[in-house]
């Protein structure tokens, strides 16, 4: 008899057995440490890397080699890996010394479509079933002369702050093998921690690149809709409009970002998806500038921990000390209010299109299973549940998003969207009305989570990341120090007392002493299709952190 929970173990192990024997295939070489010329390449920026090729410093087989060796030890490190296509990166290429990537190493998110790779999204059903056409993004990279050269893990349905799946495993923090590397970029955020990968294209319809981004270390930035390329993204809510999913890239260098935005935008990406806004690069120069920076210290869901605050305070220090105003701001509208808005409108499906592709003993993150179980369950049982989260518990904020998951009927969805775009107004006005340059926040409440713990902090602990996608604000997380054991410690009198269920759950996984040495970003926020300010508005405060002696500098692996 054919079964199910067979054929997903036997697609699994299929999988899993591939990827080794394409590892154990690769030559030798790349098992050995850098030679000098590779040493140099790597250590190359993104426009010096592309003038080198250019100028014939070396060929493209040795920064596939440069580039290999580190993303295999990523691989070993942390389980970053689904494909490994280095050699093949190669097979086509066609350079030009006119491209404006030319010899550019890139990294792919699973779920964009690569040409003769598979494109799971982390289900077993989608293995052997390879990509017929690249995405718009990684047809347009070929054509600027890049080297697409392996593809990173996501988390099953993409939903989750963590990165693991049957299909692939747990990819780990490089940092601390202990701890999530965050999801559903988790596989991009380490490689690019062991500088693996120049960019990695990935998406975020909630945080899913920013989250990894302050949690492994590294840069990323969430485009507006519009701004990038998106065809041929396989996302986690096809046909979702009230919130979408954005294809936006990661860096582990800030200058190499903007430079890989600038370029890209030279091959006028609309020319290759027809949901792109013809919209070129426009330079923006802060130089001699005074910003305004508004500083939300409390999301109102779950306050940030010790570390993530200190992040934030050593911002707004170093902004001053140049000269910017740096103010305290209470958001109104709130971002609960987003949050609760903005949850039955993504999972205006009642969570199916991510649920019903699992396989008959497919695992899948158990945040997102209990949101889909929420959804389901009768009205009467619902309503008593929120009755006794609100009268017992004493939790409002949970006992509102109980009320929230229900699937809306097709009015009931289009009501949603005037609420939401009534929330953009208002957003929108409020920012007029405070003259703001840039909003600054914790990406998330916590530093990297200990592996399997996302039940606890829950998918509401994105609230921070998701509000900027109902409101489609560009929004970008920078690193800017480590957890320290002697600062970051609970205080003596700290209470919780008031606070969401969830706030308590959270912090029973806080403890500075364990964290000690993991990154901590911040995120800086600007308005919608504000691209080119939010990367120099980094600019702005890593000068300034800089100036302060406390430059952000991560770790060699």
């Amino acid at each position: 008899m054919f079964s199910w929970s067979s054929a997903h173990s036997r697609d699994c192990a299929w999988k899993q057995e591939s990827r080794k024997d394409r590892v154990d295939a690769l030559s030798p070489v790349y098992g050995v440490p850098h030679t000098d010329l590779e040493s140099k390449i790597h250590g190359l920026s993104l426009s010096h890397l592309v003038d080198g090729y250019a100028e014939g410093h070396f060929s493209g087989y040795d920064i596939i080699r440069a580039y290999g060796k580190r993303a295999l030890a990523a691989h070993n490190a942390t389980n970053c890996l689904t494909d490994l296509i280095f050699d093949d990166a190669l097979t086509g290429w066609d350079p030009d010394t006119k491209q404006p990537l030319l010899g550019v190493p890139i990294s792919i998110k699973d779920c964009i479509n690569v040409q003769g790779c598979d494109t799971t999204v982390g289900y077993s059903r989608n293995v052997r079933h390879p990509a017929a056409r690249d995405a718009a993004i990684v047809r347009l990279l070929r054509d600027a002369g890049a080297l697409v050269y392996a593809k990173t893990t996501n988390p099953t349905g993409l939903f989750g702050c963590e990165t693991f799946s049957d299909l692939f495993g747990y990819t780990s923090n490089p940092y601390n093998a202990a701890y999530a590397a965050g999801g559903s970029t988790g596989g991009g955020a380490a490689l690019l921690a062991y500088r693996g990968s120049k960019i990695e294209i990935g998406t975020d319809i909630g945080g899913s690149l920013r989250a990894p981004a302050h949690w492994c270390g590294v840069y990323g930035m969430k485009a507006s809709v519009g701004r990038f390329p998106g065809e041929g993204c396989v996302s986690c809510s096809p046909g979702l409009e009230g919130i979408q999913i954005i294809t936006s890239p990661m860096a582990h260098d800030l200058a190499d970002l903007e430079e890989f935005w600038k370029r890209m935008m030279q091959m006028q990406p609309w020319k290759y998806d027809q949901s792109v806004i013809p919209m070129p690069w426009r330079d923006v120069d802060f130089a001699g500038k005074k910003l305004k920076f508004g500083v939300i210290w409390d999301d109102g869901v779950i306050p940030p921990s010790p570390a993530c605050t200190r992040a934030l305070k050593w911002v707004a220090e170093a902004l001053r000390a140049e000269g910017h105003n740096v103010v305290d701001f209470d958001p109104s509208p709130t971002i609960v209010e987003g949050l609760k808005l903005g949850y039955p409108i993504a999972f205006s499906d009642a969570g199916a299109q991510v649920i019903d592709p699992l396989r008959r003993g497919e695992g899948i993150e158990p945040a997102v299973r209990a949101t889909y179980n929420v959804f389901h369950l009768p009205k009467f049982v619902k309503n008593f549940l929120s009755w006794i989260t609100r009268r017992f518990v004493g939790d409002s904020l949970g006992a509102d998003l109980i009320d929230v998951l229900h699937p809306p009927t097709p009015l009931e969805e289009r009501a949603l969207i005037l609420k939401r775009d009534d929330y953009r107004q208002r957003w929108h006005e409020r920012w007029n009305a405070e003259e703001f340059d840039f909003l600054l926040t914790a990406p998330h409440p916590m530093p990297a989570i200990p592996r399997h713990t996302t039940a606890k902090v829950t998918m509401s602990s994105s609230s921070s990341t998701f509000v900027w996608n109902v409101i489609d604000y560009t929004t970008a997380v920078m690193p800017i120090t480590f957890v320290d054991k002697a600062l970051d410690a609970l205080p003596a009198d700290f209470s919780l007392e008031g606070r969401t269920g969830v706030a308590k759950d959270a912090y029973t996984l806080y403890d500075a002493e364990k964290m000690h040495g993991l990154p901590v970003g911040i995120q800086i926020v600007g308005r919608r299709l504000e691209e080119e300010r939010v990367l120099k508005g980094m600019g702005v405060i890593k000068d300034a952190m800089a100036a302060a002696d406390r430059a952000f500098v991560g770790k060699e692996f």
